[in-house]
């Protein structure tokens, strides 16, 4: 049996940076990792070159059961602090769009600044190590594929249950009903929506095209891209309207977004404007439907506001998402209500902690997730 002042159940970014600060702090730290190597999510993050932060995070940018939850620890800990960090480690970085800043080159530099410095700290980082049972407090005891180890502190970074491909596992929400610990609801976020099996044949041929729109939802408005697939809608602006959308309720699209009237006069066919617009497929597709089989210019004034009417407010039924396998993260999570906003500790239980992605708190899509796993480690990691 092994001795540890802090036991990390999880080596992705929040549990990485939450061991480093704490083992800068004189710590010693154990990082416990189920999967053959670290930072997995990280790697695929930002289509590869990792979407590390974003300059405008604030709480405005998250969804959870108490708003108010996250703006200690984003106060305490900013995109600027980890942007100073990452140009001390000399990573070249750009700003995207919108706030969000990438890596240059790869993900991988994201990891190895945060093995760098873990091992600054002395943290000792085992992967291969699946996790058995744990008990306590007074010590907390993880019995392990790899053994007992023991330590008078808990952090448990294991993330949620999205991308199973890449190692997730509920392993955090049964440590939080174990130790008596409230969870909220548990839905796929940041994620594909799918339609049925009418909208799906006519809008199926046009997978792979995209076009800018802004929809709106719940008071959130996105302007951003929408991609048709086999199956429904993704892209930028779909992920992140997910996260407010529920089954059964309709979603409306502006497919005009920059304010352009169009077919106000012109003797052509509706099709050759949208068409200077729109990709082709699409306005062929939307037009084949919406449109009236005639010029413009011999559309009664009916039908002039009811297309105009639908080009600003398209509507669009959803059956469903494409689960957790697709979705970015997990919306829900360990119930704020039993956690401290200023360390993250559970009230209950003392030296029991829960960061990252496992607490009920959501980013939105371009860097904002990333950013509540550096606060909330840091959070806890000063706790320690």
């Amino acid at each position: 049996m092994t001795h540890h002042d802090v036991i990390v159940l999880g080596a992705g970014a929040a549990g990485l940076f939450c061991a480093a600060t704490s083992g800068g702090r004189g710590r010693r730290v154990l990082v416990l990792e189920h999967n053959d190597r670290v930072g997995k999510k990280i790697t695929i993050s930002g289509g590869g070159r990792c979407n590390f932060t974003n300059l405008h995070a604030s709480p405005d940018n998250y969804l959870s059961s108490n708003r108010d939850f996250c703006r200690s620890a984003l106060a305490r800990y900013t995109p600027a602090d980890f942007l100073a960090l990452v140009e001390s480690r000399g990573i070249a970085w750009h700003e995207k769009k919108l706030g969000q800043l990438f890596c240059n080159t790869r993900s991988r530099e994201i990891i190895d600044l945060l093995l760098a410095e873990c091992a600054r700290a002395r943290v000792v980082v085992r992967c291969g190590v699946r996790v058995e049972e744990v008990s306590g407090p007074g010590p907390f005891r993880v019995r392990t594929t790899a053994g007992e180890f023991t330590a008078a502190t808990l952090v448990v970074a294991t993330g949620g249950l999205s991308f199973a491909k890449l190692g997730a596992s509920d392993l955090g929400y049964r440590l939080a009903r174990q130790f008596g610990l409230r969870l909220t609801d548990l839905r796929p976020g940041l994620v594909p929506l799918t339609f049925g099996q009418h909208d799906r044949a006519a809008f199926g041929p046009l997978s792979g095209v995209s076009l800018p729109v802004r929809v709106r939802h719940g008071g959130a408005v996105f302007d951003e891209a929408l991609l048709f697939t086999h199956r429904g809608f993704s892209g930028p602006a779909i992920l992140q309207i997910s996260n407010y959308w529920r089954e059964g309720e309709r979603l409306a699209f502006d497919l005009l977004p920059d304010g352009a009237e169009f077919l106000v006069a012109g003797r052509g066919p509706a099709l050759a404007q949208l068409s200077a617009v729109w990709p082709k497929r699409f306005a062929e597709a939307w037009c084949s439907r919406h449109t009236p089989d005639k010029p413009v210019a011999q559309w009664t004034a009916r039908e002039r506001e009811e297309v105009k009417s639908l080009l600003h407010r398209w509507p669009v039924d959803f059956t469903g998402t494409e689960g957790y396998p697709k979705a970015e993260v997990t919306l829900g999570g360990v119930d704020t209500r039993d956690l401290s906003s200023k360390t993250m500790e559970a009230r209950d239980v003392p030296g029991l902690f829960f960061i990252g992605e496992v607490v009920d708190v959501t980013g939105w899509l371009g860097g904002y997730n990333f950013q509540w796993a550096w606060a909330s480690a840091s959070a806890a990691g000063q706790a320690l």
